[in-house]
């Protein structure tokens, strides 16, 4: 049929950490560059304290942008109809609100990169070890997410 369109709903995902400082915000940038034109993608935080910039950085190294990502309270998006909610720390876990709108909310914990005192090569390595273990749970989990 000519000129017919099928219009696909996106998969709308939440991701939520405690900070929304780091895990979150790489596995947003990850699942928006897997996911593609499928997802619509967004991630907050329990305590919102900004977006870390070594997570940036060590995702730039990746070709991924993430600098333009704001760090936002998990609140703003209570109410919203998601079908995934995805916790990527265990204090998020514990402290996630309900969201009954959500499909689907899993946890999958990520330890936290941002260490206390390390030298700034200390902290990259770390912050590039959790990015990587991002990407590869991201990957797949768009996979199961939303099947081609």
């Amino acid at each position: 049929m000519i000129g017919y369109h099928r219009a696909v709903a996106k998969t709308r995902v939440l991701v939520i950490c405690t900070g929304n400082r780091a895990r979150s915000q790489m596995a947003e940038g990850w699942l928006r560059r897997f996911g593609g034109d499928d997802f619509a993608v967004f991630s907050a935080g329990t305590h919102p304290k900004g977006l870390h910039p070594v997570a940036t950085e060590v995702m730039a190294e990746r070709g991924v942008d993430i600098s333009h990502q704001t760090s936002d309270p998990v609140t703003k998006y209570l109410g919203e109809p998601f079908d995934w909610v995805v916790t990527v720390c265990d204090s998020a876990k514990e402290a996630c609100p309900a969201f009954p709108g959500a499909r689907r909310t899993v946890h999958r914990s990520f330890r936290d990169p941002d260490m206390p005192n390390p030298t700034p090569e200390e902290l990259r390595t770390v912050f590039r070890e959790i990015r990587d273990e991002i990407a590869l749970w991201a990957e797949a989990f768009v996979r199961e997410a939303h099947p081609a």
